[in-house]
């Protein structure tokens, strides 16, 4: 779905050792403090190898963060949440009971948080986690390691604003056996060269989530997994084909060469005018927009995979002035939406009231169909959909069928749908269904490629 745009703070984890007891509690248990206005539950829990694993719930803005990595030394904790750029640094203290620190996210702001002691103790990662420790073996696995490797798309390689080459992809991993593995790691092989090595945090935090389990290495017998593959600074190795190679246990397996495409990402014009527009949510290995598979229409797809939601930020760094509740506050609200290219016009919805911002406020309840607000879809052609949503009601300027020149204002940039404050969420797809489809990447004419997480852009006139 649409993701919305997180104004304030809203992650974090926190890892403190209990109060001296015999035996004395380790990091995993539940924790709870607060951020500015944001309730925040952080839930611990210790892998079946030892490492820790964390999740913090934004109870406010019903969310689920998982947290990256957690490195430990003497008193001191740090925490990495890539997923909204955000860090943590704290000091327990001498009871272990209360970890006091600064959460940055571009701004600093004190942190504390409090292990709760009428929760219980996060358990071990599933019910099952004594199967996913069972030795894994060429004798208890004669013929091999009994996982599927899938890569339901092929591989795409583009270039960022950094300049960086980039490959993308994901690879499904399906565990056909009755017991649960625990994934050691995960490699993504060009030849013999290895482009990318998954383990501990690093591949937890590149694996799909599974509702209830923190780690997300666990795959319980008949289920699957997702990596979402986002390789910087991609080696000419990467062109071609790549392989896949899942260590579990002593086992290991190497799937099917996989072919990367040769599409060449499309060339388009500004989708708005204007100088001070931030890439919100947009492409990024951590980013939300990056990770939403949705089934849809009969096929779990990635539509949004290079998807922006354009913010325009005034003077002061903020995306309004004035009453934050109130949309003609927002300096994105109003702005024209433009033809990217010339097209013509393949969907469109209008009517749909626009919401009051906020993070739980919608005008209407949200289903395939409003999801994304008053919306366009343009079809550029050669397989190739342009998605505009969350538009003003009543704004649109086409109708289904027109034929389109780039630069064309299609409507004025709103707050309708799934979103949280005016902004312009923009993707391009392989085929008309707005979620139903996969998502391309392209370049910004007169940019270096495109946008990437929380880039800021200047269109101009």
């Amino acid at each position: 779905m649409m993701h919305t745009i997180l104004r304030v703070a809203a992650v974090l984890i926190v890892v403190a050792v209990a109060a001296a007891q015999t035996p004395a509690p380790g990091l995993e248990g539940t924790w709870r403090g607060t951020l500015g206005p944001l309730r925040l539950v952080l839930r611990i829990e210790k892998a079946p190898d030892g490492l820790y694993i964390g999740m913090l719930d934004s109870v406010d803005q019903g969310s689920r963060i998982p947290i990256t990595s957690v490195t430990m030394a003497g008193d001191t904790v740090k925490l990495d949440v890539k997923a909204v750029n955000g860090t943590f640094e704290g000091t327990l203290n001498a009871a272990r009971t209360e970890l006091k620190g600064t959460w940055n996210q571009g701004v600093p702001q004190p942190l504390v948080f409090t292990r709760d002691s009428s929760a219980p103790a996060a358990p071990a990662p599933g019910a099952t986690a004594t199967d996913a420790t069972a030795p894994v073996t060429a004798a208890a696995f004669p013929m091999g390691l009994p996982l599927d490797l899938h890569v339901p798309i092929a591989p795409t390689l583009f270039v960022g604003s950094d300049g960086k080459t980039y490959l993308v992809h994901e690879l499904h991993v399906t565990n056909m056996s009755n017991r649960d593995f625990l994934i050691a790691r995960v490699e993504v092989l060009g030849g013999e060269t290895t482009l990318a090595s998954y383990e501990g945090g690093d591949l937890n935090s590149v694996l799909s989530a599974r509702p209830g389990a923190q780690d997300r290495r666990v795959v319980p017998a008949g289920r699957r997994v997702v990596v979402f593959v986002w390789i910087a600074s991609a080696p000419a190795t990467a062109q071609g084909s790549l392989r896949h190679r899942v260590t579990v246990g002593e086992l290991t397996v190497t799937g099917a060469p996989i072919v990367v495409s040769t599409q060449k990402p499309i060339t388009i014009a500004p989708p708005l005018k204007g100088d001070g527009w931030r890439a919100g949510n947009g492409p990024g290995r951590d980013s939300g927009h990056r990770r939403a598979l949705i089934a849809v229409e009969g096929g779990a797809r990635i539509a949004q995979r290079f998807a922006i939601d354009w913010v325009k930020l005034g003077p002061d760094g903020r995306t309004f002035t004035g009453n934050a509740q109130e949309n003609r506050s927002y300096h994105a609200y109003g702005v024209d939406a433009l033809a990217v290219a010339d097209g013509t016009v393949a969907a469109l919805k209008d009517g749909i009231p626009e919401n009051v911002p906020g993070l739980t406020s919608r005008a209407v309840p949200i289903t395939l169909d409003t999801i994304g607000g008053n919306h366009v879809v343009l079809d550029l052609g050669s397989g190739r959909f342009v998605f505009y949503a969350h538009l003003q009601p009543g704004s649109l300027r086409v109708k289904v069928g027109d034929r389109v020149k780039t630069g064309l204002v299609l409507g004025l940039v709103g707050n309708s749908g799934n979103s949280t404050e005016p902004h312009l969420h923009f993707h391009i797809t392989n085929g008309p269904s707005p979620l139903g489809s996969e998502g391309l990447p392209y370049s910004i004419l007169g940019k270096t490629g495109i946008p990437l997480q929380n880039d800021r852009v200047d269109f101009g006139k």
